[in-house]
């Protein structure tokens, strides 16, 4: 069983930083594309960022130059450096694992609240 577990979420205020990392186990984790996605209250979950197992990456225009993904597939984790951190960014931020079939997996979220 897939199981993805996310950390390093907090309160932060504006202008800071914070580093979310998600933890896989129960999959081949290198064969995998992950993203983080967030979603705020009241608004529906959008794709902040995700990152092939090739390590293409591609983000979402509000946080690009802002915001990182990487992945180290030795310790079978995937990051979200999240630098300038804006109120807007306030949101639960979820760690996705796609599966082609469309059968993805989900961690349980972590908030990150952007306030001063």
């Amino acid at each position: 069983q897939v199981r993805l577990v996310e950390s390093g979420g907090g309160l932060v205020q504006p202008g800071g930083s914070l580093r979310l990392s998600c933890a896989a186990s129960g999959s081949i984790f290198s064969l995998y594309a992950m993203g983080w996605y967030r979603q705020a209250p009241g608004k529906q979950r959008e794709l902040v960022a995700a990152i092939t197992s090739g390590r293409n990456t591609n983000y979402a225009d509000s946080v690009k130059g802002r915001f990182t993904i990487s992945r180290d597939n030795a310790k079978n984790t995937v990051y979200l450096q999240m630098n300038s951190l804006k109120p807007e960014d306030t949101a639960v931020y979820y760690c996705n694992q796609h599966r082609p079939k469309g059968d993805d997996y989900w961690g349980q979220g972590t908030q990150v609240t952007v306030s001063s």
